[in-house]
Formats: C-alpha cells, structure tokens, sequence
C-alpha cells in the first residue's frame, strides 16, 4: 500500500511539473520579443521621428528642405539611443531621390556626430549597420565625413571588397518571357543591372524613368536587367503588365544573384560599360537626371 501512495505520489508530483512547464512556455511563447518592443521615445525625439515617417509623401522640393531641417534638429539633440536611431533612419530615407548635395551632406555629418557621440556595438565581428550608413554616404554620394573610428574603416574596406566582387560578377536568370539573361554575354553593350521588388514604393517611383531612358537608348546598345527580389511570376507579371514595362524583368529565386551583389537594400543600380566594366552605381532610388549621369559613366549621352 505505502509503495502504490509512493507511485502515486511520484506521479502527481511529475504531473504538476509538466503542468507548470506548459504554462512557462505558453507565458513566453505569448510574450513580445525584445525586438518587437516599441521603441520609447522622448518628448523630443518623437516628432522628429514622425517626421521622418512621412518625407515620402512631400513634393521633393519642400522634402530636400524638410530633410536638411530635421538633420540639424537631430544633431541638436541630447546623446541618446533614440538620437542614433533618428540618424540612421533618416539617412535611409534621404537617398531615395534627387534631394541636393548640400542636403545629403547635412545627414551625413548629423550620422557622423552622432556616431561619435553614441558608438554603437560591433554586430558580430562586423561593423554596425549605422556605419555602412554612412560609408555608403560617403562612397557613393561623394560626401565628407570626419570619423576616426576602426568600425568606420571597417565598413569602408567592405565597401571596396563587395565592388570588387560586383565587377567580377556573373549570372545567368531567366526574364517572364522564359528568355534567359547571362550579364558576361552583354560585352559591348551598356548594361545596368537594377534590384528591386513589387512592395518596395522607391522601387515604383523610380520604375517610369528607367523605361523611358530603355525606350531612348535600346537602339545604342542599351540593356536594363531589373532583377525582383525572391518574388514568383504570378506576383510580378501583373505588376509588369499594369505598368506596361517593356525593358527584361528577371526572376531571381532564393535571392542569389542578390546575395552575390551584396544587396541589402532596393532598389539598387549597377552600371557596365561596354567593356564590361563596373563604372557607377547608386544605393537608392535614382531619377531620370541621376541616372543619365550614371549612364554617362559608361559613355552612353
């Protein structure tokens, strides 16, 4: 009898454990994860950050003046997390068109300051996206940026490394007609190789530029592969269709042609000459002004 209670005791005990468990994991499984938290403001840093949230929808002259208002009032901020975060996203935003020097360079100087003030952890071994922010700003928009930081130099060498690999680069993809694209076969033409995606809006905005200069140049030569980023057919035939694209839209699945161009961000633009040579490249949405100087990197006017 004393043996049975003890097997029956042991039982109800090992029941209450499981019970407690399940209730452990049902608790964690419901809460938010650490990077699903909202991110708490200040009173100051709130309205910049609404602010910023809503650049797309202005005219670009009132945005590129909107833009280089709130970098200052970014810089004038006390040195806090929520500063960094306000630097980073704005500078994500004020490439995506044609906003002025003068106006990028005030973004690149508040990311600049703040990262000086605020430095943030490496991200395993690798420089911290708020530094390729800004490398990027300064390689590819020609800006000046005064940062004497190891991560910084780290970013930039990255930088160079990724375009050495973009200007040896070589794939082959297939169009929604089923013809199959191969970028070393185009020598002697110009070629820009454009990443980007249905849901991406700079992507959209930037898609009519891009067909009226393949409707200008075809005839001398010209080729546009816009890759879409891991998107099946039957999402981007009709975007295509709706728009009336005419220029090779390319299907790149598990995303590897964009993973060897080191995209982490669209839409992105390379330009080849007709030697095949790497020449310009942007990091954002470009307009037709923008890209007629990237094509005239390649000879092409």
């Amino acid at each position: 009898m004393n043996s049975s209670l003890r097997h029956f005791g042991r039982r109800l005990a090992e029941a209450a454990l499981l019970f407690l468990i399940a209730i452990q994991v049902a608790v964690v499984a419901s809460s938010p994860l650490p990077a699903q938290q909202p991110i708490n403001w200040s009173a100051q840093e709130k309205p910049i950050y609404d602010q910023i949230k809503t650049l797309r929808s202005l005219p670009d002259d009132v945005r590129a003046k909107t833009t280089k208002d709130i970098a200052l009032e970014i810089r004038a901020l006390p040195a806090t997390p929520g500063k960094l975060r306000l630097a980073v996203y704005l500078a994500s935003r004020a490439t995506e068109g044609d906003f002025g020097h003068d106006t990028l360079q005030e973004v690149a100087t508040t990311l600049a300051d703040t990262l000086r003030q605020q430095p943030p952890p490496d991200d395993k071994g690798k420089p911290a996206g708020a530094y390729v922010e800004l490398a990027e700003l300064v390689r590819y928009e020609h800006l000046q940026a005064s940062l004497d930081a190891p991560q910084y130099k780290a970013a930039m060498a990255k930088l160079e490394a990724d375009d050495q690999q973009r200007q040896h680069a070589d794939f082959t993809l297939t169009d929604l007609t089923g013809k199959n694209w191969t970028l070393k076969d185009l020598k002697g033409k110009v070629v820009l190789v454009n990443f980007w995606a249905t849901w991406c809006p700079p992507c959209q905005k930037e898609m009519p530029d891009l067909e009226s200069l393949y409707n200008r140049f075809q005839d001398q030569g010209f080729v546009i592969l816009a890759i879409s980023e891991d998107e099946e057919t039957a999402k981007v035939a009709p975007f295509i269709a709706e728009r009336k694209i005419s220029y090779p839209i390319l299907l790149d699945p598990g995303q590897k042609v964009n993973n060897l161009f080191h995209v982490d961000g669209i839409p992105k633009s390379f330009v080849y000459d007709r030697d095949g040579k790497l020449v310009s490249q942007s990091i954002d949405m470009r307009t037709q002004r923008q890209f007629l100087e990237m094509l005239a990197q390649a000879g092409l006017q």
